[in-house]
C-alpha cells in the first residue's frame, strides 16, 4: 500500500511537470501567427496552429490543476528523465498536427518533420517550394525552442528544485550560474542575442526578411531547415557564408562556454578541451577535403576554398546546411563527413553526435594509457582535463560512461545502416544518411524524402530522439517507467489477494 501511495505521489508530481510544459509549449504554438501581420493570407492556415495549442493548454491544465502539489518537491535525475521523455513525445505528436493538416503529409511523415525540428536535426519531408510561409516559420521556431532545450528553459524556470534534475535528464548538467532559474534565464539571453543578431546579419548579407528570420534560428540551433531547397547554396553569397560560420560556431558551443565568450573571458575559453579539440580537427579537415576532394570538384580556387570550409563547419556543429550536393564527392569526402557528423558538436550545447568533449577524452585517455605501459607500475598517473573555467580529474568510473556510451552510440549507428540499407539503400548512402540523423545534422545526400518506406523514416526518427535526448537518459527512463508500471501491479495483485 505505501508503494502504491509513493508511485501515485511521485507520478502525480511528474505529470503536473508534463502538464506545465504543454501549457508553455501552447504558447509556442501560436507564435507562427504573427506571420499574419505581414502576410495575411496565411490566415487560412491559422487553425492549423490555433487547434493543437488549445488541446495541449487544456491538457497541461488538467495535468497541472489536478496533481500538482502545494510544495515542491525535488525529484531524481531517473524522474526528471521521465519527465523529459514524456514531454517531448507529447510536444513532438501535437506539433506534426499543422503539418499534416497544411501539407497534406501521413503521421509518420508529420511526425518526422516534427521530431526533425525539435531535435535541430533538419532532415525535412516537406516540399519547401510549395509549402506555405506558416510551415516554414514554424519549422524554424520549433527548432529555436529545441535547440534551447525544451525541458530544461521551462522547466527549470517555474519548477525550482526539480529542474536540475531535468536538466541532467536532458544532457545539460552544466549551468551557468548556481540558481536553476536564473541559469536558464541567461541562456534565452544568450540565445535570444544570437537569434536577433543572425537575422540582422542576414538581412544586410542580402537575405530577403523573411529568410533571414528563418535561416537565423536555424544557425544559432544547429538546425538546418532551410526555406530553399538548395539551402544556403541558393544565394551562392560568400557574405551569407560569412554569416553563418560564426552563428553555427556559436551555436556548436556549450552554453558555459558561450557564457565565458559572452564575458569576454577568452583564456577560459582556449583551455576548453572542446574547443582546443575544434581548433585542430577543423583546419586539418579543411585542408584534407580541399585537396583530396574539392579541388578536383569544382572550378577556381575560391569556390574550392569555400565549399571545402563551409562544408566541414556545418557538418561538426551538426548544423545541416550545405552549399553543394554531395552525389559527386568522391569516397574520402563522404567519409571524412561521417566522421564528423558521427563526433558531433559540444556537450550542453545544441548540437548532436558523440559530442566533442568525449571525443577528447577518448584521445587523452588513449595518451594516458600508452604513458602508463612507459612508465613504472608503482607511479600514480592523474587524469586532469579542463572543462569550463575548472581543471578536473577523471576517474575509471567517468572514463568507463563515456566508453559505454560511445559503444551503444556506434552500436546503435550500425544497426541503423543495416535497417536503411534493408530498406533498399546502397551502403554508402546508407552510413551517410544515418549519421546524419543520429548526429541530429540535416546533411543528406538523398535518401531522406516523403518517398522513402515508413520502417526506414521510423529508424531514422528514432534515431533523432536517440541523438537529441542520448541513449543513457531514454533507455534510464523507458526501464524505470517499466519498473514502476511492474511495482505498481504486484501491489494491486497483493492487495486482492489478501482482500
Amino acid at each position: 500500500m505505501k508503494m502504491r501511495e509513493h508511485l501515485k505521489q511521485r507520478y502525480g508530481v511528474i505529470l503536473s511537470y508534463v502538464g506545465s510544459i504543454l501549457i508553455l509549449t501552447s504558447v509556442v504554438a501560436l507564435t507562427p501567427l504573427i506571420l499574419l501581420l505581414a502576410e495575411p493570407t496565411e490566415a487560412t492556415h491559422a487553425m492549423a496552429f490555433v487547434l493543437p495549442a488549445i488541446l495541449m493548454a487544456l491538457l497541461g491544465m488538467l495535468l497541472w490543476l489536478t496533481l500538482r502539489q502545494k510544495s515542491d518537491v525535488a525529484l531524481s535525475v531517473q524522474e526528471g528523465g521521465v519527465i523529459v521523455l514524456i514531454s517531448w513525445l507529447f510536444v513532438v505528436a501535437f506539433s506534426a498536427w499543422p503539418f499534416i493538416t497544411v501539407t497534406g503529409l501521413d503521421f509518420s511523415q508529420a511526425f518526422f518533420e516534427s521530431m526533425s525540428g525539435w531535435t535541430t536535426t533538419g532532415l525535412s519531408v516537406v516540399d519547401v517550394t510549395s509549402a506555405p510561409k506558416s510551415i516554414l516559420i514554424w519549422r524554424s521556431i520549433i527548432q529555436l525552442a529545441g535547440g534551447a532545450g525544451l525541458a530544461i528553459l521551462m522547466m527549470s524556470a517555474i519548477v525550482g528544485p526539480t529542474g536540475a534534475g531535468i536538466a541532467s535528464a536532458e544532457g545539460r548538467s552544466d549551468q551557468l550560474v548556481p540558481h536553476v532559474r536564473r541559469s536558464a534565464r541567461l541562456v534565452l539571453i544568450i540565445y535570444g542575442c544570437y537569434a536577433a543578431l543572425g537575422t540582422v546579419a542576414y538581412y544586410l548579407a542580402g537575405m530577403p526578411i523573411f529568410d533571414a528570420v528563418n535561416h537565423s534560428f536555424a544557425a544559432v540551433s544547429t538546425g538546418g531547415f532551410s526555406t530553399r531547397t538548395e539551402s544556403i547554396g541558393y544565394y551562392d553569397s560568400i557574405l551569407v557564408e560569412a554569416v553563418t560560420f560564426p552563428l553555427m560556431i556559436l551555436g556548436n558551443l556549450s552554453f558555459v562556454t558561450a557564457w565565458y565568450l559572452w564575458r569576454g573571458k577568452f583564456r577560459t575559453v582556449l583551455k576548453n578541451g572542446e574547443v582546443r579539440l575544434m581548433a585542430f580537427v577543423i583546419p586539418i579537415s579543411i585542408a584534407l577535403v580541399f585537396f583530396l576532394t574539392c579541388q578536383e570538384l569544382y572550378i577556381g580556387l575560391e569556390k574550392s576554398v569555400r565549399v571545402s570550409m563551409f562544408e566541414i563547419v556545418t557538418a561538426i556543429t551538426t548544423t545541416g546546411f550545405s552549399t553543394v550536393g554531395y552525389g559527386d564527392w568522391n569516397a574520402f569526402g563522404l567519409c571524412l563527413m561521417i566522421a564528423l557528423m558521427l563526433i558531433g558538436g559540444g556537450t550542453c550545447s545544441t548540437a548532436g553526435g558523440i559530442k566533442q568533449f568525449r571525443i577528447y577524452i577518448l584521445i587523452k585517455a588513449l595518451v594516458w594509457d600508452i604513458r602508463a605501459q612507459l612508465l613504472p607500475r608503482t607511479v600514480v598517473q592523474p587524469r586532469p582535463v579542463w572543462d569550463g573555467n575548472r581543471r578536473s580529474f577523471l576517474d575509471d568510473s567517468k572514463l568507463r560512461a563515456i566508453f559505454v556510451f560511445v559503444f551503444l552510440y556506434l552500436a546503435t549507428y550500425g544497426l541503423g545502416v543495416l535497417l536503411l540499407c534493408a530498406s533498399g539503400y546502397s551502403l554508402p548512402d546508407s552510413l551517410f544518411e544515418f549519421a546524419s540523423a543520429l548526429g541530429t545534422v540535416g546533411l543528406s545526400v538523398g535518401v531522406t524524402s516523403a518517398k522513402m518506406p515508413v520502417a526506414a523514416l521510423w529508424a531514422e526518427t528514432i534515431a533523432m530522439f536517440l541523438g537529441r535526448l542520448e541513449f543513457i537518459v531514454v533507455v534510464v527512463s523507458v526501464m524505470k517507467l517499466a519498473s514502476d508500471v511492474r511495482a505498481s501491479f504486484k501491489t494491486v495483485r497483493k492487495e486482492h489477494q489478501y482482500a
